[in-house]
């Protein structure tokens, strides 16, 4: 009777739904992060924001492995027994923190050697610490929300850690502060609220489902630490890999054409990091729903064709919305420099190449989530490191030759090399999740999105009347909107 009352079982995980939640949280967040960047500019010297950002990506960068990936493993198998989903958060908590020990013991020698006035910076040093432990403590009781269908609970933690953080960063400036500590604890109240909050909600939500332990009610999996952290170690690799994907080029571009070009090409990525945040909201809310079908091979094969349809309809609205807002925005946004061509090339221009491997990274969320929810995890720490090899060798290749000619054929190798890595990530993952029976079967459709897509992009650099060649594209809306109202049949 108490159980028939709980709202988390009213309320499964929908793909269509819990994407539209996630997505609309990322992206008001991404707005609010590039505000919050523009006071850091404006209120910090330029030595005090290189400190702050360099100080959160390192402490981001060696406590991610804490993570364990085991957020990843309540994901694919939470949906399944919702009455045991909160115990695993706990004891998620208890092996998170048996890890952490020792790599606060390396941070803690490593720091000497990197920053050798680390004294004078320990406040700021200790604060980022801080917020990167807030945000890896937050994935599993976020996880967890999702989970139980509650997604738009998880969004709107997300959405009260940046607007506090930015309301914080607001004040500071206001009343004329510079200094990076109070700045970097501004950033930290903002994200220990949201994992507080996370917490909260996700404990008010599963706490009352919790039941006896019944062996393998979420897989086998689960029986023993032993076996749940050996599945989970193909996610906590690919966690520590995963970052150099989208980051590799721009090492490249500042290694063969000087940290001007890096800086060029960092604006081009930013809005299409932006974009990235709807396929990744997609994974999100996939992974559960293939995860509770993983045994049931009709259903889950079911679920990725209605997937794929979503994909589809979505593509076109995204290719003209993208390159609306960035033709639009950026030159507001952004000096003049990064956008006119003065420096050798445009960031806009640049990201309507880049635009076309968002494309391919859109198309390619469902066949690389069942690799995540599929039986074999090691398959997708392989599809993750394969595509970082080929992001390597491809942007060295393109980038070194055609940096030697001018500096504008090395920026446009750059974002060449950047979709061709999204075209391979995208036949590469189709291989793994065993779905080359499935493309074949609706080849022309995947044959006409990317040519579409392709040409489209190519319009938006050269010729604008070849843009046009997208709107064949929106003949995919009907489908996509049928499979969004019955996305979780």
């Amino acid at each position: 009777m108490g159980e028939a009352s709980t709202p988390s079982l009213s309320r499964r995980p929908e793909m269509g739904r819990d994407s539209a939640w996630l997505a609309s949280a990322d992206i008001a967040a991404v707005f609010l992060a590039l505000f919050g960047q523009v006071l850091l500019t404006r209120a910090l010297s330029t030595e005090s924001f290189g400190l702050f950002i360099i100080a959160i990506d390192a402490f981001a960068t060696l406590f991610l492995i804490v993570d364990l990936g085991l957020p990843t493993l309540l994901a694919r198998d939470g949906a399944k027994a919702l009455h045991r989903v909160w115990p695993s958060v706990l004891r998620i908590y208890r092996l998170q923190a048996i890890m952490l020990i020792p790599f606060l013991f390396i941070a803690c020698v490593l720091t000497p050697f990197v920053d050798a006035d680390w004294r004078s910076h320990a406040p700021v040093l200790l604060l980022c610490a801080g917020i990167a432990f807030a945000h890896i403590a937050s994935y599993a009781p976020r996880t967890a929300l999702r989970v139980a269908g509650e997604a738009r609970l998880e969004a709107i933690t997300k959405l009260l850690e940046r607007g506090l953080t930015v309301i914080g960063y607001a004040v500071l400036f206001w009343i004329g502060s510079t200094s990076v500590a109070m700045f970097a604890l501004a950033f930290l109240l903002g994200a220990a609220f949201g994992f507080t909050s996370a917490l909260w909600f996700s404990k008010r939500l599963l706490q009352p489902l919790v039941a006896p332990i019944e062996a393998g009610v979420m897989g086998e999996v689960w029986v023993t630490n032993r076996t749940l952290l050996l599945h989970a170690l193909p996610f906590a690799i690919t966690l520590g890999v995963l970052p150099y994907v989208v980051r590799i080029e721009k090492f490249i571009v500042g290694g063969h054409l000087g940290l001007e070009a890096a800086a060029l090409f960092h604006v081009a990525q930013l809005a299409w990091l932006a974009g990235l945040v709807v396929p990744q909201a997609m994974r999100a809310a996939l992974l559960p729903i293939l995860g509770e079908r993983r045994d049931h091979p009709e259903g889950f094969a079911d679920q990725m064709e209605r997937s794929l349809d979503f994909c589809f309809g979505l593509l076109p609205y995204g290719l003209y919305g993208g390159a609306a807002v960035v033709w639009l925005a950026l030159p507001i946004a952004f000096p003049t420099q990064y956008t006119d061509g003065s420096m050798g090339a445009s960031a806009v221009d640049l990201f309507m190449i880049l635009l076309f491997g968002w494309c391919c990274t859109l198309l390619s969320t469902p066949t690389y989530t069942a690799l995540q929810a599929g039986p074999k995890p090691w398959h997708f720490t392989g599809f993750i490191a394969g595509v970082v090899a080929f992001a390597t060798v491809v942007g060295f290749l393109l980038i070194g030759w055609a940096s030697e000619a001018s500096f504008a054929r090395g920026m446009f190798a750059a974002a060449i090399a950047s979709s061709t890595t999204a075209v391979f990530m995208l036949t590469l993952s189709i291989g793994l999740a065993s779905q080359k029976g499935a493309f074949a079967k609706r080849g022309k459709q995947w044959m006409l999105s990317l040519v579409l897509s392709l040409v489209t992009c190519i319009g938006f650099v050269t010729a604008w009347p070849l843009a046009l060649a997208g709107l064949g594209l929106f003949t995919f809306t009907p489908r996509g909107l049928e499979a969004l109202r019955s996305i979780d049949a």
